[in-house]
């Protein structure tokens, strides 16, 4: 959600990857109804392995409770945002996630980029 979201907010203004620690096999289908209701398809995404080197291209890693599996490198700014796993949930208590990641997004971007749309 926080990729897509990125992606979708920063209309292009910065380079956007998503990867976890443990992925899994396809998107949660509650969480692409929920993305889908603000117009946010994610029927093409597939979840992705953290790899050593997605970190290493990225200026700012955002963690969401990976821990010790995420690979740390002198020089990231490391963010580790506590959230709900939406995992077994309905998309009436995965909206409250999304909206909060929504907020988290828009703050970070309005710090990378004062003006999105330059």
């Amino acid at each position: 959600m926080a990729a897509a979201l990125l992606h979708h907010h920063a209309r292009g203004s910065v380079t956007v990857r998503s990867a976890g620690s443990a992925p899994a096999d396809t998107i949660n289908p509650a969480v692409r109804q929920v993305m889908a209701e603000i117009g946010i398809d994610l029927s093409r995404e597939q979840p992705k392995l953290l790899t050593s080197d997605a970190v290493q291209a990225c200026d700012v890693v955002i963690s969401m409770g990976c821990g010790d599996a995420c690979p740390i490198f002198p020089g990231k700014r490391y963010l580790d945002w506590q959230l709900p796993d939406p995992a077994g949930k309905s998309p009436d208590e995965i909206r409250p996630i999304r909206d909060d990641i929504d907020t988290r997004v828009r703050a970070l971007l309005a710090e990378l980029v004062p003006d999105p749309t330059v």
